[in-house]
């Protein structure tokens, strides 16, 4: 990896020596040349495939064979760590149209705008996305395509993320999965005249959905429904249904009232507003500014709103027959709404997209700037960069693994998610929920220590990082309360779910072989956390046996915690199984020393909380515990010299690094226009 760097210097005084960093767009990206000196922070690796030993890269002036070389085998090595990252053979497919559309000028950062300024710009560039989306019809039912145009509009608009999802996703991909969506005339959607929007959660009825009070009533005299809030608390909770981005066109959940019987909750299609404002019967208020990128959204109403036959979106869970006789093959209300509503779950894969592609983003302008950043080092006269300190690079080396770990979790979840069958609709379900809530709260965390690790530099939205933990707040949220449905997976599996063991650190196998297996055995390691995991599922399970009588809150109270541990160990692990499973993958050699030694940090980190457990448990010697902390130390020493090379591999164009000033060598000064003329002259003409 190379960094432009010009060198000025006064006679050959060499204390005067002065470094700049020049906000280049070379900086950190495959491909670009600079006309400025380039100096190599890549560290080489040996043969072996493991890294030349030594504390940091350094910054050296002239450029030798040798440091050819090291830059080559770090593209390389970037090169199949994208590859393994971005699903391989499938990557042109599910990333290219996105990671291309991404480098245009129109996604770039817009200083200046006013909250509702921006949320139309997010409109405009849906319509942009939209145009080169290719059939929209397809994108909605892909899941990988979609998962993926969350992942790039992420990082740079996350209220065009948030309007993408509501529209392809929740809105034509409900109209699709139901009875006839494809031969519905769905033209106005997909060509964006009127933007689709979802109309689910109520003012008084978030988690649970289950108890919303929206109703459509069934009219026998017209065949038609009338769409009605019966009360303040059942207003839709914010849903984008103001004019901002055009004319408007909702799937509104609502109970289904025949003759008076409800017959549970359905969807119906509903336009909420034209050319000429919102439709009569449809009330909107906009709500107040809330944190992360602007969205309009909105509290809406219906006043006895009718709607023709056609509205009722259909499926075997739900059909009206003309008579008014409802038809269903499930047997019960909450089951016909999850049906109803199952785009939640491809939901929960979008919002965690996002999230992911957030967070490979803060990374890789946090250690852009971690190399671009110098500082005085230990010597009279020297210079070094940030990246050179253990207490910097060792926190982003962690956020790293947790990045990578995220990323091939989410993988295998999509991938599980695309191939789900009825029989095991209820596991996955479950899991891409566990994984949903993991990774949106690890984002959190990544880009939150990214924007601190980049100092005040961190807190200007012109620099990629102020907005994103903001952004991130909504995904948390967004299609589930993280913590409502880790609760909700949890209750599952107490009882029902089986951890993944091996048996091989396991006492009561008679295969204890822990005392031979050193903190550098992968297996090892996944194998302590599987015992992480049936440990607190074990304590989940006494806790419930054992908690009070007749008091099912305070049996399950007594029981949460040890059972939330549970499904954190569950995320962790199959996160680790499929950050192992991407590590056999990778073919170079140089690749695979990186992903194992990442995989390894990532596991490290994991099990450090629960040595205790290990340990009481026989898993783990007191030397392992002991132990623990030099192994952390060696493997990020092992990694620090190859940071720059696995950030590149998270591929990030060119075009949006260089707009990036402290990802691109510079700081926010750059934002100011400022020219070549030196200070003192402006101070003298301003005097």
């Amino acid at each position: 990896m190379a960094i432009a760097l010009t060198t000025e210097t006064s006679g050959t005084d060499r204390s005067n020596e002065r470094e700049v960093i020049t906000p280049s767009s070379t900086i950190g990206t495959k491909g670009t040349t600079s006309t400025t000196e380039t100096i190599e922070t890549t560290g080489t690796i040996g043969i072996t495939g493991a890294p030349d030993q030594g504390t940091m890269p350094t910054h050296t002036r002239t450029k030798s064979t040798a440091d050819s070389t090291a830059t080559s085998v770090a593209d390389s090595a970037a090169d199949e760590l994208a590859q393994l990252l971005f699903e391989g053979a499938d990557r042109e497919r599910v990333h290219g149209a996105w990671r291309r559309l991404l480098s245009g000028k129109e996604f770039t950062y817009r200083p200046g705008l006013t909250p509702d300024e921006r949320a139309a710009l997010s409109y405009d560039r849906l319509r942009l996305l939209n145009s080169r989306a290719g059939d929209p019809a397809e994108l909605a039912t892909d899941p990988h395509r979609l998962a993926g145009l969350h992942e790039w509009t992420g990082p740079v608009d996350g209220g065009l993320t948030t309007l993408a999802s509501i529209h392809y996703n929740l809105f034509l991909g409900s109209i699709l999965d139901h009875d006839g969506g494809q031969f519905r005339d769905l033209s106005r959607f997909t060509s964006l005249q009127h933007t689709g929007t979802f109309l689910c959660t109520e003012l008084e009825h978030g988690n649970d959905v289950a108890s919303m009070e929206t109703v459509a009533v069934h009219d026998r005299s017209t065949n038609g429904f009338y769409l009605n809030t019966p009360n303040p608390g059942a207003q839709k909770f914010m849903p984008n249904t103001s004019l901002t981005g055009g004319p408007k066109t909702a799937v509104v959940a609502a109970r289904l009232i025949v003759d008076g019987e409800d017959q549970g909750t359905f969807l119906f299609l509903t336009p909420l507003s034209d050319e000429n404002g919102h439709l009569p019967g449809v009330r909107v208020r906009q709500l107040p500014q809330r944190t992360g990128t602007p969205v309009d959204h909105s509290l809406t109403a219906f006043d006895h709103v009718w709607l023709p036959r056609e509205a009722l979106l259909e499926a075997e869970h739900g059909r009206l027959s003309t008579d008014g006789t409802l038809t269903s093959n499930l047997g019960n209300k909450r089951k016909r709404l999850l049906r109803s509503i199952n785009r939640v779950t491809m939901g929960k894969l979008c919002m965690s997209a996002g999230t992911l592609g957030m967070s490979r983003a803060a990374l890789a302008i946090a250690v852009r700037y971690a190399h671009s950043r110098i500082l005085a080092g230990p010597k009279a006269g020297e210079r070094i960069p940030l990246a050179a300190h253990r207490s910097h690079h060792s926190r982003l080396l962690h956020a790293l693994a947790t990045g990578y770990a995220m990323t091939f979790l989410h993988r295998s979840m999509v991938n599980r998610f695309a191939l789900h069958t009825e029989e095991d609709r209820a596991e996955v379900e479950r899991d891409v929920a566990v994984a949903k809530g993991w990774i949106t709260w690890q984002a959190r965390s990544i880009t939150t220590e990214c924007r601190e690790r980049c100092g005040a530099q961190g807190l200007f939205p012109a620099n990629g990082l102020a907005d994103l933990p903001l952004n991130i707040e909504g995904g948390i949220t967004a299609e589930g309360d993280n913590l409502v449905i880790w609760v909700k997976a949890a209750s599952e599996m107490v009882f029902g779910h089986q951890v993944a063991r091996t048996g091989h650190v396991d006492p009561a196998s008679g295969r204890d072989d822990g005392d031979d297996r050193d903190l550098t055995d992968l297996a090892f390691l996944r194998d302590l956390l599987a015992e992480v995991e049936h440990i607190w599922q074990g304590r989940a399970r006494t806790a419930l046996r054992e908690g009070p009588s007749g008091d099912p809150v305070g049996r399950w109270n007594v029981t949460s915690a040890a059972a939330l541990e549970m499904v954190s160990a569950h995320a962790r692990l199959q996160a680790a199984d499929a950050f192992l499973g991407a590590a056999t993958r990778a073919r170079d050699p140089r690749s695979r020393f990186l992903m194992e030694s990442l995989c390894r940090l990532f596991l490290l980190k994991q099990l450090g909380e629960h040595t205790g457990d290990l340990l009481a448990d026989g898993h783990l010697t007191p030397d392992h515990v002991r132990a623990l902390p030099k192994a952390l130390d060696t493997v990020i020493g092992d990694l620090a010299p190859h940071m720059m090379t696995l950030v590149d591999a998270f591929d990030l164009p060119a075009e949006v690094l260089s707009s990036i000033p402290i990802a691109s060598g510079g700081s926010i000064v750059r934002t100011l226009g400022e020219t070549a003329e030196p200070l003192t002259d402006r101070l003298a003409a301003l005097c």
